[in-house]
C-alpha cells in the first residue's frame, strides 16, 4: 500500500500494516479482534470464519477490484461495509492486454537466448500486425472499455460479449464495438481478452471447446481471474498447435504452483497477477481505498 495512504490513515487511526501477514493467519486472527476495519489485496480470504474474529469490524476495504476474496454476503450480514478500489486500476490492465496482445501477435520476443548464441531467426518470427485485426473482450465493463479505447487507436477491430448489456446499449456504438454471443465472438477474433469477474456461470469459461471453437492462430489474454479458464486445456491447445498463443496473469491457485500443466506450454507468457499494479496505480489504489475506509469509519463513528 503506498505510502502516503497509510499517513493519511495514520492521521486519524491506530494502523497494523504488515504486507506478510496474509501468510500469518494466526496473526492475522489475533489482530483483527480489535480492527475497525481490514484492508486486504487479493489473496487474504476474508470468509465466516475470519469474520467472526472480527467483532468489532466495520469496513473491508480491497485493494483491486475483484471481491472473489471476500464473502461480499457475509460481510452484509455483519452490516461490514466493502469498498475495493473501483476504477483505479483500470488503465494499467488496458495497457497490459494491448501490450500482450501486440507480444503475442508479433511473436518475436522470445528470441533473446537463441540471438546470444549466434541465432538468426528471421524467417520463423516473421509476426503479424495488430492494426486490421479483431479484438474480442469478454465482458464489456469499464476496463474492457479502457481496452478497446486503445486497441481502436491502433487500428484493431473490436468485437464484445457482454450477457449483461442488450446488443443496443450505446456504449457500442460509441466504442465502435460490435456486439456478439460469445461462440461467434471466439470464431471470429484474432485475440480475445477476458474481463468477467469468477462466478458459478464464468468457471471454466475458457475450457476445451471454447478453445476449439476459436481460430487456430488466435491469443488469448486472462487478466481477470483464475479459474475462467481452464488452465490443463489451454496447456494442451498450446503444446497441439490449436491456439496461436496465451498471456495468463491470474490463476487458479495463486501462487501458482511449479510443475502444473502450463509448465512447457510453448507461446506462453505467465505474468504474477500484477496486470492492474504498477507505480501509478497503486498510488490511485491506495488513496482510493485509504479515503474510502476513512469515510466508513467516519460516518459509523458519528452515527
Amino acid at each position: 500500500m503506498d505510502g502516503s495512504a497509510l499517513d493519511t490513515l495514520r492521521a486519524q487511526h491506530e494502523v497494523a500494516y504488515d504486507p506478510a501477514l496474509v501468510d500469518r493467519p494466526d496473526d492475522l486472527a489475533a489482530l483483527i479482534g480489535s480492527a475497525r476495519a481490514l484492508i486486504v489485496r487479493n489473496r487474504t480470504q476474508v470468509r465466516p470464519a475470519l469474520l467472526e474474529r472480527a467483532p468489532r469490524l466495520e469496513v473491508v476495504g480491497r485493494l483491486g477490484v475483484g471481491l472473489d476474496n471476500i464473502d461480499v454476503a457475509a460481510c452484509e450480514a455483519r452490516g461490514i461495509a466493502v469498498r475495493p478500489a473501483t476504477g483505479a486500476n483500470d488503465l494499467s490492465v488496458a495497457e497490459y492486454v494491448v501490450c500482450g496482445v501486440l507480444m503475442l501477435l508479433r511473436g518475436a520476443y522470445h528470441a533473446s537466448a537463441e540471438m546470444a548464441d549466434g541465432a538468426w531467426p528471421r524467417t520463423r518470427l516473421m509476426g503479424r500486425e495488430a492494426s486490421g485485426r479483431a479484438l474480442g473482450l469478454v465482458g464489456f465493463g469499464a476496463i474492457a472499455r479502457e481496452t478497446a479505447r486503445r486497441a481502436s487507436a491502433l487500428g484493431m477491430r473490436i468485437l464484445a460479449h457482454d450477457p449483461f448489456l442488450p446488443d443496443d446499449h450505446p456504449v457500442f456504438a460509441q466504442l465502435q464495438a460490435t456486439p456478439l454471443p460469445l461462440a461467434d465472438l471466439l470464431a471470429r477474433a484474432d485475440a480475445v481478452s477476458l474481463h468477467v469477474p469468477l462466478t458459478d456461470a464464468t468457471r471454466g469459461l475458457i475450457g476445451a471447446a471454447a478453445l476449439a471453437g476459436m481460430r487456430k492462430d488466435a491469443v488469448l489474454i486472462n487478466a481477470a481471474r483464475g479459474g475462467v479458464v481452464d488452465e490443463a486445456a489451454l496447456a494442451e491447445a498450446l503444446k497441439a498447435g490449436r491456439l496461436g498463443g496465451a498471456m495468463l496473469d491470474v490463476f487458479e491457485r495463486e501462487p501458482l504452483p511449479g510443475g502444473g500443466p502450463l509448465k512447457g506450454a510453448p507461446n506462453l507468457i505467465l505474468t504474477p497477477h500484477i496486470a492492474g499494479v504498477t507505480e501509478e496505480s497503486n498510488v490511485r489504489v491506495s488513496a482510493a481505498v485509504a479515503e474510502a475506509v476513512a469515510r466508513v469509519l467516519k460516518e459509523r463513528a458519528a452515527a
